[in-house]
């Protein structure tokens, strides 16, 4: 009916490449391009937005882009930290912890306390990753402890993004399929990922694109303080 609403514009897909939403990939999303096509449709350019399912935070931030003040709900705890953090960038970091977060970006094992904290884990995920892998994400969430709350955030949420790279696993709906070096039996096709990324290489890559989303000449973000008119965005958890 509407021919102007292909997949790639309707779903997730449409995040992929785009600064900011693509830093995680909430499959389950529509995309930021989809509300901006909707506020110009309805010409919407004044008023406050709602979603009371607000999941990572799409509709929020794309409104808020255009000067528009959201409030949101979400329920799942991976949602509330995708927004949360997501906040915190856009009006909590400072020019310090940008610094800071360099030079993780850079190195986020070498050089830092060899303090472990246990990944906890659920029963469907036990093996999930590599062995070697597995005790990084420990030191690494050890290391963190070292740092502010701001840059403890953007770290965890840098890891979050970056797990699923790093593991034997893969979600497709609401499944996890398992990849066939993951020693879990098989079915009768062995599900083959592709390339399983180390720890090092995919934790660097995320805070570092991160870090180039955050930049100040950035086409789609500007997440240090400015006269920028921008919306304000509240978030509740539903209790």
């Amino acid at each position: 009916v509407q021919l102007s609403l292909t997949r790639s514009l309707v779903s997730f897909q449409a995040n992929k490449s785009r600064p900011v939403y693509r830093w995680y990939k909430f499959k389950e999303a529509f995309s930021a391009a989809l509300v901006e096509h909707l506020f110009q449709k309805y010409g919407l350019t004044k008023g406050r937005i709602l979603d009371p399912f607000a999941g990572s935070g799409t509709a929020l931030f794309a409104a808020s882009e255009l000067g528009i003040d959201s409030d949101g709900i979400e329920l799942l705890p991976i949602g509330q930290q995708i927004i949360n953090t997501k906040k915190i960038l856009e009006t909590e970091l400072t020019a310090s912890d940008f610094e800071t977060l360099q030079r993780w970006g850079k190195s986020p094992i070498l050089d830092r306390p060899q303090k472990l904290v246990p990944l906890i884990e659920l029963r469907i995920t036990k093996g999930a990753y590599p062995e070697p892998t597995k005790e990084f994400i420990e030191k690494y969430l050890g290391a963190c402890q070292e740092e502010n709350s701001r840059v403890q955030a953007v770290l965890h949420f840098a890891l979050l993004c970056a797990l699923e790279s790093m593991s034997y696993t893969r979600k497709d709906g609401q499944y996890l399929r398992w990849d066939y070096r993951s020693g879990r039996q098989q079915g009768k096709i062995p599900f083959n990922k592709g390339e399983i990324v180390s720890f090092e290489q995919a934790v660097s890559k995320k805070i570092n694109e991160i870090l180039t989303d955050l930049q100040p000449d950035s086409k789609q973000a500007n997440f240090f303080p400015s006269t920028n008119s921008q919306g304000m965005v509240r978030l509740f958890d539903g209790s």
